[in-house]
């Protein structure tokens, strides 16, 4: 197997990712970064066989020990983030995977999540109210945090005064995903970990006194039914669903307008669709902007046992990166992928994964995004980039931006 260095946390690689990996994807699809220890995958059919394949998981430590991996200790800076770690849905593997994703099913149903639709049409109608008369806002800090943040809060139930917390916490836990944080960053995140698991604690506790609509009830419910979430599991899991529930479509809001202004065919479509009540055109709209700028571009996987793929030999213990931003602009699965195509029919990019751990938040992403650039362009049918270089936050597996200034 060929080695090479993809040096993701690159200013200039973050900025525009493609162009280098476009040139991978075609001359070096798999290789071994040694500096990162881990199996890069390019090409779309091997992400998606790899997703699929169950020799292949998000955690590994119920099968080897620290030891076994030839790991050092465990990092006593982040001991209460990898206490949180072991007990959420994402980093398990069948059977206690199994276990939790039923269980966070049960709690997390269509229903509920296509009863929220009033309220996020309300909360993104009240975004725009606030800025309408200034002529000009944030769209990251006024608008695309904002929306999912509060939709998330509503679902949990997290009353309004302490929804100020919330993106604070996620943001400081979600750097510990990234390749190569400091121990300024394991420290921050560690301890939001503390704070947002006893707060959680304390919610749940005042929801099994007195159960409401949300859907810290009905985990707490779901908790005392035989097959039972431990109150970590449920603090865990109700962190993951802001974490995961938020960061997607945060960023898939910033680059999506991003796209459309550096699109501006597409942009007027988009604009005259909205005018036009076109509610179908969007839900193709926002599968494209996934695609085509995908928000979390890459994702890991452990190897669980040997075997051979396409002939390469994949060690248990090893790690693989899949490049979701490459696959889904590989050519032998997209037509013209670097084309952004509003209405691009054959759309089935990697953005939420596939297999066991698909995102079972997709569905409330899916409805936030459609619901927000509709209204969006609607209602400001004038928006445009206030900025000619947009800078990105710094991360490259979460990839967000600093800022996004808009005028209308």
């Amino acid at each position: 197997m060929h080695t090479y260095h993809l040096d993701i946390n690159d200013p200039a690689f973050i900025y525009d990712p493609y162009p280098t990996l476009a040139h991978l994807r075609e001359t070096l699809p798999v290789f071994y970064d040694e500096v990162w220890n881990k199996i890069f995958f390019l090409r779309y059919e091997d992400i998606a066989n790899l997703l699929r394949d169950k020799r292949l998981g998000r955690s590994i430590t119920h099968i080897l020990s620290r030891d076994e991996l030839g790991w050092p200790p465990p990092n006593p800076l982040t001991r209460d983030f990898d206490h949180f770690q072991e007990n959420h849905m994402l980093d398990n593997e069948p059977p206690k995977h199994t276990r939790l994703k039923g269980l966070m099913m049960k709690a997390f149903t269509p229903a509920r999540v296509e009863g929220l639709r009033g309220k996020i049409q309300g909360i993104v109608n009240e975004l725009i109210d606030r800025a309408e008369d200034m002529g000009q806002m944030d769209l990251l800090r006024d608008y695309a945090e904002p929306l999912p943040v509060t939709v998330i809060a509503e679902l949990l139930g997290v009353p309004k005064e302490d929804r100020h917390l919330l993106r604070p916490w996620s943001a400081k836990i979600v750097k510990l995903y990234e390749l190569g944080f400091t121990d300024l960053q394991a420290r921050e995140a560690n301890q939001a970990v503390v704070e947002f698991s006893a707060y959680i604690r304390q919610l749940a506790d005042e929801r099994r006194r007195k159960p409401g609509p949300d859907l810290i009830s009905a985990l707490v419910e779901v908790e005392e039914q035989g097959d039972k979430l431990t109150p970590d599991e449920l603090v865990a899991n109700c962190i993951l669903l802001l974490n995961a529930g938020h960061e997607a479509t945060v960023n898939g809001t910033t680059a999506g307008f991003l796209a459309l202004s550096r699109n501006p065919e597409q942009m007027e479509q988009a604009k005259e669709a909205a005018a036009k009540n076109h509610p179908e055109f969007f839900k193709l709209a926002v599968e494209e902007l996934l695609r085509y700028d995908t928000p979390l571009p890459m994702f890991e996987r452990w190897v669980l046992e040997d075997f051979e793929y396409k002939g390469i030999p994949l060690q248990r213990g090893q790690e693989v990166a899949l490049m979701y931003a490459s696959g889904n602009r590989d050519p032998r699965k997209f037509a013209d992928p670097d084309r952004l195509d509003l209405t691009r029919a054959e759309n089935q990019h990697l953005t939420f994964g596939l297999g066991i751990h698909y995102c079972i938040g997709a569905p409330l992403a899916r409805l936030e995004l459609q619901t927000s650039f509709q209204t969006l362009l609607k209602r400001l049918p004038n928006i445009h980039l206030a900025t000619d270089r947009v800078e990105y936050a710094g991360g490259f597996v979460i990839r967000g931006h600093k800022a996004m200034p808009v005028a209308f």
